[in-house]
């Protein structure tokens, strides 16, 4: 008896292990700034044109207008890497902007920027 019941505790304990890691699986590759998670999108201005040019677009920047900002870093410097080959991006306006000249429309914030080529 006392072996039957370590097996349906070992079963319990192990399903409930497996389901709290499933749980999480979306979260594995968020990369959190200012210990916040900012959804970021990087996409062309005109596909038709140009690759090189680009806006990025940062949800939820009133949670931390400098995590906000390094999300749009990250998320800009990721577009270029993976379009050209290269980290260098010459910014419109960008992560080290004034804030003056920062964008905000509807709590997101948007940069603008175009990869250099190596």
């Amino acid at each position: 008896m006392r072996g039957m019941k370590a097996m349906v505790m070992l079963a319990a304990v192990s399903a409930l292990a497996f389901s709290a890691g499933c749980s999480r699986e979306g979260r594995k590759d968020r990369i959190l700034f200012d210990e916040r998670y900012f959804p970021s999108k990087a996409q062309p201005v005109d596909k038709k044109v140009s690759l090189a040019d680009f806006t990025v677009t940062v949800q939820d920047a009133a949670q931390s207008l400098d995590g906000a900002r390094e999300a749009g870093r990250h998320e800009g410097t990721r577009y270029c890497i993976q379009t050209y080959g290269t980290s260098r991006i010459d910014w419109v306006v960008g992560p080290d902007s004034d804030a003056s000249q920062l964008r905000i429309a509807d709590g997101k914030l948007i940069f603008r920027g175009t990869c250099l080529r190596p």
